[in-house]
């Protein structure tokens, strides 16, 4: 049976496309992905030699133009006379989707102000291939890179351990034996994963427990993508109702009924309802 699709795509019209790439296998990469490639004036890029390859596969004969965090600013005002003028331009980067962690949101706000239609050519993410294969809770936060300078990373690191759900950021192979000893400060008690070369040959998910870390003796090679698991929490630290939360029950059980009491009483504990609502019954009974 043929399903026809219920809209016609507008792969046709002139604007801006930001088409999502391969994150090394270059096998991975949609129809969808070349077909607006091959239409397009222009491609920006950050390093033409990598992108390169991907066009070549694919004999894609579009014009390759350098796009990176040097020069998107000096770049933005040419690209966008181009658009204005009716040419068709897509943004790549050397892997994955375009503006996450990479050049892109300047040329994206500026095509904004000028009202230019915006495509987003949806595909590889290193962010969603990592949580996808970690296991942990699909509540999540994506840093991206974190500062260079060691007293921004420790307040930054600090900051988001507060944070319950599962976190993902980039790190360089450089720079991880930096991080390591901050994380091990701040995630105690969490899982971690460590994705690198993701869909390459020597693609390799690193597992551990955050106390058990330790430098990596050898530098890896290709950048990091590092899933720290959600904050557990230990529910038979708060399974009892303490002295102060008696207290206040017995000041409220002949004002409150023992549904409203076990209500006020939940929000502002971690005391699961049917302690609060059993203890609340012994008062009333002992009366």
């Amino acid at each position: 049976m043929i399903i026809k699709p219920q809209f016609k795509l507008k792969d046709n019209e002139n604007g801006l496309y930001l088409v999502s790439t391969p994150l090394g296998n270059l096998k991975d990469i949609t129809l969808r992905a070349i077909e607006v490639l091959e239409k397009s004036d222009y491609i920006l890029c950050e390093d033409t030699r990598v992108s390169k390859n991907l066009l070549d596969k694919y004999q894609i004969k579009s014009k390759l133009i350098s796009n990176h965090k040097f020069n998107e600013k000096k770049n933005v005002i040419e690209i966008i006379k181009h658009l204005k003028s009716g040419k068709r331009v897509s943004l790549i980067s050397d892997a994955g989707t375009p503006g996450i962690s990479d050049p892109g949101s300047i040329l994206v706000n500026e095509c904004v102000n000028n009202s230019i239609k915006i495509f987003p050519i949806p595909g590889p993410s290193a962010v969603s291939t990592a949580l996808s294969i970690s296991g942990f809770s699909d509540k999540f936060l994506f840093y991206g890179f974190f500062p260079e300078k060691k007293q921004q990373l420790t307040k930054e690191l600090k900051r988001l351990s507060k944070f319950e759900n599962t976190i993902i950021f980039f790190v360089s192979p450089k720079k991880i034996n930096k991080v390591i000893p901050e994380i091990k400060k701040n995630f105690t008690g969490r899982k971690i994963v460590f994705c690198r070369e993701i869909t390459k040959i020597y693609e390799e998910f690193i597992r551990k427990n955050v106390d058990d870390l330790d430098f990596f003796e050898k530098e890896l090679k290709g950048e990091l993508t590092v899933v720290i698991s959600e904050k557990k929490i230990n529910k038979k630290m708060s399974q009892k109702l303490n002295e102060s939360d008696m207290n206040i029950i017995k000041k409220m059980i002949n004002k409150l009924s023992t549904k409203e009491i076990t209500e006020i009483l939940s929000q502002i504990t971690k005391v699961p309802k049917k302690e609060i609502y059993n203890y609340c019954l012994k008062i009333k009974n002992e009366k």
